[in-house]
């Protein structure tokens, strides 16, 4: 299996509004209320941008060492005024799903499913749902 592709991104702002950007990747910026929100959503978009390139037959810029970003004078403002750098997962979705086997804890197992009963989803959309919602978080 090929090893997580992670993009150093530069977060700056203040309390209820941060931004990230990602260097590597020109125009890929997000924002959050919180720099774990902007985090999570500078991964969907960074998702986002990679779909696009690809559709439109192109990939994205490899991405480039912590210690490039740090050293290229192009970003030496930013970094400078940069609250934290951060490492960026790109999490690309293949569009078709998997069988997976998991075991899980039941009391965590009848939780997910009163969700996705509440919800209106299956189990399994309810663990992708929840995936897709955390790992941008966790992964970050």
């Amino acid at each position: 299996m090929e090893g997580q592709v992670r993009y150093t991104a530069i977060v700056d702002g203040k309390a209820g509004a941060y931004g990230v950007v990602i260097p590597d990747v020109p125009g890929c910026v997000a924002m959050g209320r919180t720099i774990d929100e902007a985090l999570a959503n500078s991964a969907e978009v960074l998702a986002e941008f990679a779909k696009l390139e690809e559709v439109a037959g192109g990939s994205l810029p490899r991405p480039r060492r912590p210690e490039e970003i740090l050293a290229d004078p192009a970003y030496a403002e930013d970094i400078a005024a940069a609250l934290v750098l951060a490492s960026v997962p790109l999490i690309r979705e293949a569009g078709k799903p998997v069988r997976a086997n998991l075991s899980l804890d039941p009391g965590i197992l009848a939780a997910i499913d009163a969700a996705a009963q509440r919800m209106g989803l299956t189990r399994s959309a309810m663990v992708e749902a929840l995936a897709r919602e955390g790992l941008p978080k966790l992964v970050a």
